[in-house]
């Protein structure tokens, strides 16, 4: 075993990266002293809501592909082989029902926040635990994206540990306080064509030395790094293409359909049919950055075969054994490592950048709006500036707190998926099941969140135990983004199926999200059929999707009204449609939107624009 190789960074290397720091500042000052400079919460917090398809759909990418996945998938497929690939067959739907579902509902209600609509449909109650869930969420998970990237740039290269942070952490915050959504959105796009550029290069290079293309494919086949479509439907089983390919679109839905980072970007978007083009161009760029993740694991495996530097003792972890690779491919070419590393801080900065927003955004619009006396724009303008300032440092300080976790990061990251999947199932329950009450909602929240934890805790536990086996290898787990980056312990040791408690702790990890949304669903319908079930005459129209009045579109008018599932989305009433929303709107901020000189907009036009786009479409 030999020690730990230091691979040192040329001068070049530090320009190239500190480029990307003062590029994505530069961006971020733009924003903030050019057209409507950040004077209203409209424009802070939702771009005005006048984004165009391309960059919304670039920063729906790179918001959720971070630094973990960049440095995750590689070293999934080196270690595993390309079964991980068949994760891109779930994007399809994964994206399809947030475009035609979520989309229509979020944006037609004119919401800016993801949590009103779940006073909209449910309660206060259920919004604010909808809205802390949501927050506890992001606050640990910034922290580690954050961190876990400088840290294995620190082992390997000797790169600077807290000085990556503090430049990462602050000038994330800088550009996020200052430029609002629109600095965050341009700077996502600026830092993807970084993430694509950064990992071509080493694809290339890496193909170029291993003797092109054809001699990689090779190698892989020989060392049986291939996989074929594995149809096994174990749940149990880690990778399948059940629990990529069905597992997955709960995932992505999870992510793409109910986040508030994403959520945000569909209504920033200049309107409805531009947030559905933008969902639908993410599904390309889903594809080629997988597939990309794979090429660079294969490419691994052409030049390392068996003898990988982890088991050489070169690195300690297969986060640091990409880089590793990464330096040892480029060594010879400075400049190139250098855009590598600002290729992988990219992914953290798209991904905090996102976080501060999307905090500063609930926090504002469902935590302090509702409770505290109208203010000005002006003042609003800066309690969310200084809301997202606040998040930034808070971010730094979850950096420090996981250096000193330890082996519990990994259960940090998986947090993530924990917490996405009861929250989609909230907002299922509402969206679908016109009979859900505020009761069954709550108490499924918790189900859920109850659920989820003891799976996602009692499987690391497990897994923890079964570490003093002898024979075992640890590999991070990229998913779709990175969202719900589960760290996996894979033992190779020969071991019976599990049974009872166990079976459920070696749930495949893909399998979480689905899992837990379906217990707040089912649990949510029980007690919402047992305390009494809501009335379809009592709810806010525009809440519910009638997706059983469209399955069930056979069966005559009258027998669907009896099982009240036939609310179109353009029905009822067209003025009083929004009057509940617009009537909290008016209470918590005077003035809806904008107040500049002798102009001021109220929110009556707004409901009107809404209920325009209402009656054309669907």
């Amino acid at each position: 075993m030999g020690d730990i190789v230091l691979m040192h960074f040329s001068t070049v290397d530090y320009v190239i990266f500190v480029l990307l720091l003062v590029a994505s500042a530069g961006i971020g000052l733009y924003y903030a002293f050019s057209g409507g400079r950040q004077r209203t919460t409209q424009e802070f917090l939702l771009a005005d809501r006048s984004m165009s398809c391309l960059p919304v759909s670039l920063s729906l990418l790179a918001t959720f592909q971070s630094a973990v996945a960049i440095l995750g998938a590689p070293s999934e497929i080196y270690t595993h082989g390309t079964q991980y690939w068949f994760l891109g067959c779930s994007y399809f739907l994964g994206l399809l029902i947030p475009a035609h579902i979520f989309i229509p509902v979020f944006y037609r209600l004119h919401l800016s926040s993801t949590y009103q609509y779940l006073e909209l449909r449910f309660s206060k109650s259920v919004r604010i635990c909808g809205t802390v869930t949501f927050i506890f969420q992001m606050v640990i998970y910034m922290g580690v994206v954050l961190y876990a990237p400088a840290l294995a740039l620190n082992a390997v290269t000797g790169f600077d540990l807290w000085g990556a942070v503090l430049a990462m952490g602050l000038v994330c915050t800088l550009y996020t306080a200052l430029g609002g959504l629109k600095a965050v959105i341009w700077t996502d796009v600026f830092q993807t064509i970084v993430m694509f550029a950064g990992q071509l290069a080493v694809i290339i290079v890496g193909t170029h030395q291993a003797g092109g293309i054809a001699e990689v494919w090779k190698k892989a086949q020989n060392g049986s790094r291939i996989s074929g479509l594995d149809l096994n439907p174990d749940p149990l089983e880690r990778h399948t293409f059940w629990t990529l390919g069905v597992g997955g679109v709960f995932l992505m839905l999870a992510l793409y359909g109910v986040n508030q980072a994403q959520v945000q970007r569909y209504l920033s978007s200049r309107t409805e049919k531009v947030a559905i083009m933008s969902c639908y161009a993410v599904f390309p760029c889903q594809q080629i950055v997988l597939t990309m993740g794979c090429l660079m694991g294969l490419v691994m495996y052409a030049r390392y075969g068996e003898e990988s530097p982890l088991d050489k003792g070169y690195v300690k972890s297969n986060d640091q054994m990409v880089l590793y690779f990464v330096m040892d491919v480029l060594q010879d070419l400075p400049g190139l490592p250098g855009l590598f590393v600002a290729c992988l801080f990219s992914g953290a900065l798209s991904t905090i950048s996102s976080a501060f927003n999307s905090l500063a955004t609930v926090t504002m619009e469902d935590l302090i709006k509702p409770h505290v006396a109208p203010m000005t724009e002006a003042r609003a303008t800066l309690l969310s500036k200084m809301l997202a300032l606040g998040y930034g440092l808070v971010c730094l300080a979850m950096a420090y707190i996981a250096s000193l976790m330890g082996s519990v990061l990994q259960a940090a990251l998986s947090i993530f998926g924990m917490v996405g999947g009861p929250l989609l199932g909230l907002f299922c329950l509402g969206m679908f099941f016109p009979w859900a009450n505020s009761t069954g909602a709550l108490v499924g929240l918790v189900s859920g969140l109850v659920m989820a934890f003891w799976i996602g805790i009692g499987s690391f536990l497990s897994r923890m135990s079964a570490s003093a086996l002898p024979v075992m290898n640890t590999t991070i787990t990229p998913d779709v983004g990175n969202m719900t980056t589960a760290l996996m312990t894979t033992l190779i040791t020969s071991k019976p199926r599990p049974s009872g408690v166990q079976a459920l702790y070696s749930l495949s990890y893909m399998w979480y999200s689905a899992h837990n949304s379906a217990t707040v669903v089912v649990v949510g319908l029980l007690v919402s059929f047992l305390t009494g079930p809501s009335k379809e005459k009592d709810l806010n129209p525009g809440t519910i999707y009638p997706v059983l009045g469209n399955l069930l579109f056979f069966l005559p008018q009258r027998y669907r009204e009896k099982l009240c599932c036939v609310t179109p989305l353009d029905d009822k009433s067209k003025v009083m449609d929004c009057q509940p929303y617009l009537m909290t709107r008016k209470e918590s901020n005077g003035v809806a939107y904008t107040e500049e000189e002798g102009e001021q907009k109220t929110t009556q036009p707004t409901c009107n624009l809404a209920h325009t786009v209402q009656e054309t479409a669907l």
